[in-house]
């Protein structure tokens, strides 16, 4: 996966994530640190969500932002649309750029990528490993799925031996895609939650979760869950 991203002309939108990304990969590189975690946040951006791409793209910023707020992250925005169009940001700890990418981000028909950014996340863990740090947790937000349900469970195995959980965030309840996120959570000891519109705060509650579980680990997790609703409780105690 290109971290600069694919160049494709005559598009305003996509000339606006190139010039973000040309500008991000000239920003120092963070370097994991004693007590830092690293989360991917990874999201579907084909035309299947358009319909309420609008209402959901408040929901997913408002998820970001929740990691972005904890602090003691670094993270890295993935989305895939179009014809193969797939990008990863550079790692950062100031999540405010990030964040007005992921708002410049629109729909493009295609195909879902999942297996694709399941193996991007796969590489960055092995290449924070070569470097004594981690990757501790991709959250994905999609709803649907277009490609081998076995194959995405395959690199979900992947993540599964680097210690990477999943926490797959459905939009709406397509059957297949339900069946193959939760099986991506449950392969790497992760969660799945469905949320729409009316979900918004539990999913919050729920995301802030899992930036806690990545920046502090298992003992953190219970200490921010026993403190919440009943439902966080289940929700968290898919976790590990």
């Amino acid at each position: 996966m290109d971290k600069r991203g694919n160049t494709l002309p005559g598009n305003t939108d996509r000339r606006a994530v190139d010039a973000f990304l040309r500008q991000a990969a000239l920003a120092p590189r963070q370097v994991p640190g004693a007590g830092r975690g690293r989360l991917i946040f990874a999201m579907d951006a084909t035309a299947s969500r358009g319909a309420s791409w609008r209402q959901a793209q408040h929901i997913q910023a408002e998820m970001f932002k929740a990691v972005a707020d904890l602090g003691g992250l670094d993270v890295q925005l993935v989305f895939f649309r179009g014809m193969g169009e797939c990008r990863a940001s550079p790692w950062v700890s100031e999540a405010p750029a990030l964040l007005r990418l992921m708002r410049q981000v629109e729909c493009v028909g295609g195909h879902t990528q999942i297996e694709r950014v399941l193996r991007h996340a796969a590489a960055e863990a092995r290449e924070a490993a070569g470097r004594g740090a981690k990757v501790n947790a991709l959250v994905y937000v999609g709803d649907c799925l277009e490609e081998s349900a076995d194959e995405v469970a395959g690199r979900a195995g992947e993540l599964a031996l680097l210690g990477v959980p999943v926490f797959a965030f459905q939009e709406g309840a397509e059957p297949n895609a339900k069946a193959c996120f939760q099986a991506m959570a449950r392969l790497t000891r992760g969660a799945y939650a469905s949320f729409d519109a009316e979900s918004a705060a539990l999913l919050l509650q729920f995301l802030t979760a899992v930036a806690i579980y990545a920046a502090g680990g298992q003992r953190a997790l219970n200490d921010y869950s026993a403190k919440g609703s009943a439902e966080l409780r289940r929700l968290t105690s898919q976790i590990g």
